[in-house]
């Protein structure tokens, strides 16, 4: 017997895809998991048939469990590297080609990480994974965003944006041209080698992969933890970042004298490292002292699902079903 999906939510980051079919009254149908989205490396066509095989994956599971998915009213899907709104619209008609909902409606995946924290559309997010981004959203529709593509648009912070910095400052240490820091040792003794120079040589001639440069941003706070003035300046400066976005985003939604959540996502945020979050928490009291900092450990395609209810005016009931689903 075959049923009607009210939402089918996709959040989908550069490394996974995770999609959800969901009821009108927040119930899970059916859901799945798949790799990335990555349109910037194999266009946005060949990304979209990524995601086709991964909701494709969940109407299989759906149909063989006796419970076929027959049609989806509205398609809520927040998507890495749909960093502008003109990315967005161009996602959104793109997505709403393969007619898999009635309706379609693509967001930045920040926008999932937000609404996955909040009981109601309303607050600000800032995200520090790999890079860094804020949004900020109302109950009317009004939102707050930055372009967030990297140092262009202003950014500073993220994952990578630290690890290189670390890199950068224990480079001049080691040779003489910057002032002493831990980190000098410590980025080369994480590959178990014995010195900056040895570390720059295994990068550059890639002996050691590009994509575990990210191993040094833990290297980083742990040696800030341990006092180093280099390392600590880089983790005040990163809250100083937070703390810059957030305020900007709280201004522009008339919120920053108001009482309302500023949340914190992505890997190096969650991770809730004891300095920065000290730093951010100080400086966020003096610009906005009614802000209530909080972190998000749901996972994005609530908020992905979230949002899709919101867009077909779902009751409250049917958003506290969908947030028990996922605990």
């Amino acid at each position: 017997m075959g049923v009607n999906a009210a939402v089918l939510a996709i959040d989908a980051g550069n490394s996974k895809t995770d999609v959800a079919f969901v009821g009108d009254d927040g119930s899970v149908l059916v859901s799945s998991r798949g790799p990335g989205f990555q349109p910037p490396k194999v266009g946005v066509e060949a990304a979209l048939d990524v995601l086709g095989a991964t909701v494709g994956e969940a109407l299989a599971k759906a149909h063989a469990h006796g419970a076929a998915i027959d049609g989806v009213e509205h398609v809520s899907a927040c998507l890495a590297n749909a960093d502008l709104p003109v990315e967005e619209r161009e996602l959104t008609a793109a997505l709403h080609a393969r007619e898999w909902g009635r309706t379609t409606e693509v967001r930045n995946d920040t926008f999932a990480i937000l609404r996955a924290g909040v009981d109601e559309p309303r607050g600000v997010a800032v995200v520090c994974g790999a890079g860094i981004n804020c949004v900020g959203m109302l109950p009317d529709g009004r939102t707050a965003r930055f372009p967030a593509i990297g140092r262009i648009s202003g950014d500073w912070g993220g994952g990578s944006g630290l690890a290189e910095e670390a890199l950068w400052f224990a480079a001049r240490a080691e040779d003489g041209r910057g002032e002493p820091t831990a980190l000098a040792r410590a980025l080369p003794a994480h590959f178990g080698l014995g010195s900056m120079y040895a570390l720059i040589e295994a990068l550059h001639l890639e002996h050691i992969p590009p994509a575990r440069r990210h191993e040094l941003t833990p290297v980083l706070f742990a040696t800030a933890a341990e006092g180093d003035p280099v390392a600590r300046s880089l983790v005040h400066r990163l809250a100083e970042e937070v703390v810059a976005m957030s305020t900007v985003a709280l201004a522009r939604l008339d919120l920053l004298d108001e009482e309302a959540p500023v949340l914190l996502g992505g890997s190096v945020l969650a991770a809730q490292h004891p300095e920065l979050d000290e730093r951010i928490g100080k400086l966020l009291a003096a610009k906005a002292p009614k802000a209530v900092i909080g972190v998000v450990t749901a996972p994005p395609v609530l908020g992905a699902a979230l949002l899709g209810l919101d867009h077909i005016g779902a009751s409250p009931q049917a958003g506290a079903r969908l947030r028990a689903h996922y605990g």
